[in-house]
């Protein structure tokens, strides 16, 4: 049977066979078989679902209820040699899509605030909406965060990023976002985004933005994604609230 939801949207977003195989690495062939109904594997429906700007549930009904046997590997949509290859649209699409949770995890989470100037209203409305907002920072006192600052010897510190961070984040937390100081060494740095998520493993003397990112996606149960959830949940569960008087660190 064909997939005429994946027929329409192609034809309303005006894109070629040509265009789609090219986009997800694929043979045209390929592409006429899945429009014949032949499903794509999951990354290839990540890329046409973004592409046409629907979700893969619409235009392949039922396709998340996956057989036990899907490999661990499908749930790694994309990986990155560097960070910083990840543009900054695709970045903010991942704050603007989420619904539920936005889940963040680094030592300073400097670069978002800078780099996406709305991001702090973006976030405060998706609190009002009953988005659920948690962000661990790394506790300046620490000791991880003077070895960091000996190991990357660049002029901005990671205490005044750590600073200049909870200075921008400041107005979420009056509305309700949940923040905490971690003291864990820097393993990576997770951004979660619903059933999304974007993770940087460390490179020792290495800055963030120089450092590996993968995209995963949730599929199964107890696959990559929810191992790294778990690491989270693990780091939060020890964080610290912040305390008003070290909102603003010396």
């Amino acid at each position: 049977m064909s997939n005429e939801r994946l027929q329409a949207g192609l034809a309303r977003a005006g894109l070629t066979n040509e265009v789609v195989a090219d986009r997800t690495g694929v043979d045209p062939k390929t592409v006429q078989r899945w429009l014949k109904g032949r499903v794509p594997h999951p990354r290839s429906r990540f890329v046409i679902a973004e592409l046409l700007e629907e979700d893969e549930e619409f235009l392949w009904p039922g396709v998340r209820r996956l057989d036990p046997s899907t490999s661990v590997a499908a749930e790694l949509v994309a990986a990155y040699a560097y960070r910083s290859e990840l543009d900054l649209k695709r970045w903010w699409e991942f704050f603007v899509r989420a619904e539920r949770q936005i889940d963040l995890l680094g030592f300073t989470l400097y670069f978002l605030p800078q780099q996406h100037p709305g991001l702090v209203d973006l976030l405060g409305q998706k609190i009002d909406d009953g988005c659920r907002i948690r962000a661990a920072l790394a506790d300046p006192s620490s000791p991880h965060v003077q070895w960091r600052d000996d190991e990357e010897h660049l002029a901005i510190t990671v205490k005044v990023r750590i600073k200049s961070a909870l200075d921008a984040f400041a107005p979420l937390i009056e509305r309700g976002a949940e923040f905490r100081f971690q003291d864990a060494p820097l393993y990576n740095s997770i951004f979660r985004f619903d059933d999304e998520m974007l993770l940087t493993p460390h490179l020792y003397a290495t800055p963030g933005h120089s450092a590996p990112l993968l995209h995963m996606r949730r599929l199964m149960s107890n696959g990559l994604f929810s191992r790294f959830a778990s690491h989270f949940e693990a780091v939060w569960s020890d964080a610290k609230p912040m305390e008003e008087d070290r909102r603003t660190p010396d």
